[in-house]
This record gives C-alpha cells, sequence and structure tokens, in this order.
C-alpha cells in the first residue's frame, strides 16, 4: 500500500470529524492514527447523515481506500 495513499486517507478521515463530527459523527471517537478500515466505517454514516459534501467526501474516501489495494 502506497504511503501517499495512507496520508491521503488519515487527511480525509481528519476532515470528516473536523467538518462533520457534531452533525453526522456525533456518535464515534476519532482513532489517533486511522486505517483505511477505520476510514471505511463512517462512509456509511457520512453518506446518510453529512449532506451532499458528506456524500462527496465518502465518496473520495472509498475511492482512495480501494486504490491503496
Amino acid at each position: 500500500m502506497a504511503d501517499d495513499h495512507i496520508h491521503d486517507i488519515r487527511v480525509l478521515y481528519r476532515q470528516a470529524f473536523r467538518d462533520f463530527g457534531t452533525l453526522a459523527l456525533w456518535h464515534m471517537r476519532p482513532v489517533q492514527d486511522p486505517t483505511p478500515a477505520d476510514a471505511l466505517a463512517i462512509t456509511g454514516v457520512l453518506r446518510t447523515h453529512g449532506r451532499m459534501e458528506g456524500r462527496r467526501l465518502a465518496e473520495r474516501i472509498e475511492e482512495l481506500c480501494r486504490a491503496s489495494k
């Protein structure tokens, strides 16, 4: 797995909690060093409760996680 993909996944994961923490992810706690699996775990909630912006962010996270395999 490329280090740049991991870095990008972590950046988007942190962005999700920063931008959607109170709206969609209020019941979850961010992990310090998220893995692709951690990032994928929040995408469903982002799609459901994060409005269109959250859905787009979820799609970007999923795309990066698929590319990192």
